[in-house]
């Protein structure tokens, strides 16, 4: 197989990377090329992200691929989902996007589904998880805000799509980051026209839809002169980072499930079809656009939010990582357990602090202490990690063999070992870098350097070591998930 280079932008909610993907004999290797920060700016009590900055930062990239006479392929773009840019009838971006995180959409979903349309009729055409930030819901505040910039708008770019569009001239709408918009319908792969009604818009303002693996253009001139490099092919990989990072998982058939572990959780499987019927309403499940047709059928799951929140007000914990984790697996196991999902982990003022007060409030020990808290957090962790598999298995047409683990989270051992034991499957951890290997073989595929998915997350598999964990003490565990069970109802029956 010829050496084939890729270049890949990750854009993450606070930070970004362009990565050089080598493709050689089979293997894939990851360059690190440039890192760099993804500000939020607050400025008129609104928050935006920089989108020219973003654009900079992918050319500093790309000069040094021309500088260093890199033979790059092509280029792809993942970012985090739902946000967007409002594009004007003279194709210039009208203003920087605003940000998820801006408070404009406090419960304005609440009011769209008093004013617009009935939630179970949304949630029966989208299949998405019901989250305020939704694209659909920042639509319809801004429209109720009669925001000059959406008033004005010709076309509408989600973030990966934008950028896509500043090297090349070219609008298109990519499947993936559109499926976290809650205005796409699964089933036709479009979007939905009522939906759309709703918030004052129609097909006709966004760009045509792609599918992952399409080919959107080629660096415009200007982008060449800019460069040094040649009209070097932009591909719509699967734009949102989590399709991204699913693509790259190394299972050896479809009977797995995914876990993406990070800051969030991110539990689900691969499915043919969209799941969408009163129980994944109720347990609010998504459906959320995958590659070669596939749905990731998935739950968010609060994970190591709660202990990176904590490390920030332990004083007198270690700084490393593994000397603070040992210290917790000394501790007596399941003497305090907490619902990670609870609200009152959202984002409180202390969380070592609320953590101690669900315990308190459930009539368990209060865990005092960085080993004692940090043990309670992992245990939860893997007791929450059970009852979304439990789940899993209910809407699965298939048996589930195997539990993968990529992301960052997947290097946290005791949380690997953890999970085996409380799901009572065979967990393999890795890759660390999911998004990005997704990213560059999706490429791949879109060069012929490779064929299927299969095929794809056969080179990752090659490329990789993944580490294996095998269920231990199921007595044990077991009885800590009736525990589990037993202390959510008792925090359920007191609320």
């Amino acid at each position: 197989m010829e050496k084939k280079y890729y270049f890949a932008v990750d854009l993450g909610a606070t930070s970004g990377r362009t990565i050089l993907g080598t493709l050689d004999g089979g293997k894939i290797i990851l360059d690190e090329l440039t890192r760099f920060e993804n500000n939020l700016i607050q400025t008129g009590n609104r928050f935006y992200w920089d989108i020219y900055a973003l654009y900079f930062e992918i050319i500093k990239g790309l000069k040094y691929v021309a500088e260093n006479k890199i033979p790059i392929t092509s280029i792809g773009i993942d970012t985090w989902g739902v946000d967007f840019v409002f594009i004007g009838e003279d194709n210039a971006i009208l203003r920087n996007p605003r940000s998820y995180r801006d408070p404009h959409t406090f419960g304005r979903m609440e009011e769209y589904f008093d004013q617009c349309m009935d939630k179970k009729k949304v949630y029966d055409i989208t299949g998405i998880q019901f989250m305020n930030f939704n694209s659909l819901f920042q639509l319809y505040a801004m429209r109720q805000n009669k925001d000059t910039a959406m008033n004005h708008s010709s076309k509408v770019l989600f973030v990966p799509d934008c950028l896509s569009y500043m090297l090349t001239g070219k609008m298109v709408c990519e499947y993936t980051i559109a499926s976290t918009s809650q205005m796409l319908d699964p089933r036709t792969k479009q979007l939905d026209d009522e939906l759309l009604q709703s918030v004052g818009l129609t097909k006709e303002h966004f760009g045509s839809m792609v599918l992952p693996g399409t080919q959107i253009g080629a660096l415009t001139e200007e982008v060449q002169a800019i460069t040094g490099l040649g009209a070097v092919p932009v591909i719509a990989v699967a734009g949102h980072d989590t399709a991204s990072a699913v693509a790259a998982v190394p299972a050896q058939n479809e009977k797995f499930a995914y876990l993406s572990s990070g800051t969030w959780s991110l539990m689900g499987i691969e499915t043919r079809n969209a799941v969408i019927n009163d129980k994944s309403f109720e347990l609010n499940f998504t459906n959320e656009g995958g590659i070669d047709g596939t749905t990731r059928f998935l739950k968010n799951i609060c994970g190591m939010w709660l202990y990176e929140r904590c490390r920030k007000e332990w004083t007198d914990a270690p700084k490393s990582h593994a000397e603070l984790q040992a210290e917790a697996m000394k501790v007596k196991p399941f003497q305090s357990i907490i619902n990670p999902d609870d609200t009152i982990f959202a984002n409180p003022n202390s969380m070592v602090k609320a953590i101690q007060d669900y315990c308190r409030y459930t009539n368990q020990h209060v865990p005092e202490g960085y080993a004692e808290i940090c043990r309670c957090i992992f245990d939860s962790l893997a007791l929450r990690y059970r009852e979304v598999f439990n789940w899993l298995k209910e809407f699965a047409e298939f048996d589930i063999t195997t539990l993968h683990i990529i992301g960052g989270g997947s290097l946290n051992e005791y949380l690997d070992q953890f999970t085996a034991n409380s799901t009572g499957i065979e967990v393999f951890a890795g890759p660390q870098e999911c998004t990005a290997l997704g990213n560059i073989m999706l490429q791949a595929k879109a060069s012929g350097a490779v064929g299927d998915i299969w095929e794809m997350r056969k080179i990752i598999s090659n490329s990789i070591e993944m580490k294996k964990f095998i269920p231990q003490d199921k007595e044990m565990w077991d009885e800590a998930f009736k525990l589990y069970l037993n202390i959510i109802e008792r925090r359920n029956n007191k609320s």
